[in-house]
């Protein structure tokens, strides 16, 4: 029999412990530049989630036809685009690398990352762990 092996942790967002796989397989990290594949805006990674990890008001608002399967990574962005800045949660399989894009210019970027270098930001040295 195939077990996975499963962890679990507390999310704010959610409200409640998530259930996760122990091994997730995040395509992005913590500072880099992404786009969104249908929508348009693009952002800097701060946080990963191994799963969706946030309100099922937040889920249910998604169109059922367009909805993202929980099991995969979630990523919490500084995004941007033409008319604002904003934070978004996006699903691995709807974002793009976007490094080659220059940086963002979120205003809370100064807040959390050093400087736009190689296409990805580095998260400040008080804030890793």
């Amino acid at each position: 029999m195939n077990r996975i092996e499963r962890s679990s942790f507390y999310s704010p967002q959610a409200g409640k412990i998530v259930d996760t796989p122990r091994h997730s397989r995040a395509r992005f990290a913590i500072g880099d530049v992404v786009r969104h594949k249908v929508y348009d805006f693009r952002g800097v990674i701060f946080d990963i989630d191994p799963v969706f990890a946030n309100s099922e008001e937040w889920w249910e608002s998604i169109p059922a036809e367009v909805r993202p399967e929980r099991e995969q990574p979630y990523y919490h962005l500084l995004a941007e685009n033409g008319e604002s800045s904003y934070i978004a949660y996006v699903s691995q399989q709807n974002l793009a690398g976007d490094g080659e894009g220059g940086p963002v210019e979120h205003p809370s970027v100064d807040e959390l990352f050093e400087d736009f270098d190689d296409g990805r930001y580095k998260l400040r040295r008080g804030l890793t762990h």
